[in-house]
């Protein structure tokens, strides 16, 4: 659903407003964030017009390369991040800082900022700038992100005791939970690097630097805890695919020695099929038993030795 909110101080409080009128009315050194959601082209002509700022296209935010994740200029910074949703898709998302007002543009609804949002009326007076409010929005969704990777390693817990037999869904949720797992370590990247531009910036208040190196070394921290995941799935793939490969081995050993005992009786059976005048046992009474006692001697001596070879 397209909205957008306006937060401003007023009295020691922060108000929220959803009328873009509110903008003419109000000092700009009240305003401490503006967020667009999914808001039509006009209303970001209009904000562009106001707050003489520049905001991106979606293509543009998607970009990967560095120069276009992150511009800083002489009174304005933008870096553009990616958030997880909880299909683990990703929702690009732009934050614009200028004059001490974050300005941030998405199309979905995140539960980061609705998080946000509740700790900001909470304690109005810890959010006095923008940038304030951008550095708890890392926060809460570094802590989110921490949330889903704890979720994710309870699951791959519970998905290894269950490797005992050799079952295809399996094989499917531990390809699904390596999908999750890079994507979240992606993600966890993506603010990383943002953080770290952040950190070198000349326009970010220092006051606000050392809040950033603890989002830093916790970025760092799941990093780790990601590429323990992955290794752990990567060890479960391949410990399924050994179970897959005894089994097989399993299925033609039964049908090697199969086939191996079966052997002399049928050698047995051909020689006696074969039309020949002159075959002594064919004109004899006992010549049909001693064929079929001949056939079992065989495959008992087979068996005898298979055992003592301990093949079976």
């Amino acid at each position: 659903m397209a909205e957008i909110k306006l937060f401003y101080h007023d009295e020691g409080r922060i108000k929220i407003s959803r009328n873009m009128g509110i903008l003419k009315k109000i000092p700009m050194s009240q305003f401490v964030w503006i967020d667009l959601n999914d808001v039509t082209e006009a209303v970001e002509e209009e904000l562009e017009d106001f707050l003489k700022i520049y905001i991106q296209e979606e293509e543009e935010i998607e970009e990967i390369e560095i120069s276009s994740r992150y511009i800083e200029t002489p009174d304005t910074l933008v870096a553009n991040s990616n958030f997880l949703l909880e299909n683990f898709e990703k929702e690009p998302v732009s934050f614009i800082l200028k004059n001490n007002i974050l300005v941030s543009v998405r199309s979905c609804e995140l539960r980061s900022f609705n998080e946000t949002v509740k700790r900001i009326f909470a304690n109005p007076v810890n959010y006095p700038t923008g940038y304030h409010i951008f550095v708890a929005l890392l926060e809460t969704r570094v802590e989110r992100d921490a949330d889903i990777i704890e979720e994710l390693t309870g699951e791959i817990s519970i998905l290894s005791k269950s490797i005992n037999d050799v079952d295809e869904d399996i094989l499917m949720q531990i390809k699904n939970m390596l999908d999750k797992t890079m994507s979240i370590r992606e993600n966890i990247i993506d603010k990383q690097r943002v953080v770290s531009n952040m950190l070198k910036s000349a326009l970010f208040p220092n006051e606000l630097k050392p809040r950033l190196s603890i989002v830093i070394k916790d970025i760092n921290s799941l990093i780790e805890h990601t590429k323990f995941g992955f290794e752990r799935l990567d060890y479960m793939q391949d410990t399924f695919l050994g179970l897959v490969n005894i089994q097989q081995n399993k299925i033609i050993k039964i049908f090697t020695v199969v086939s191996v005992i079966f052997m002399p009786p049928t050698l047995i059976a051909s020689i006696y099929g074969m039309n020949f005048k002159h075959m002594p046992e064919l004109e004899q009474a006992w010549g049909y038993p001693f064929s079929i006692v001949l056939m079992i001697t065989a495959c008992i001596l087979i068996l005898i030795y298979f055992r003592k070879k301990k093949w079976l």
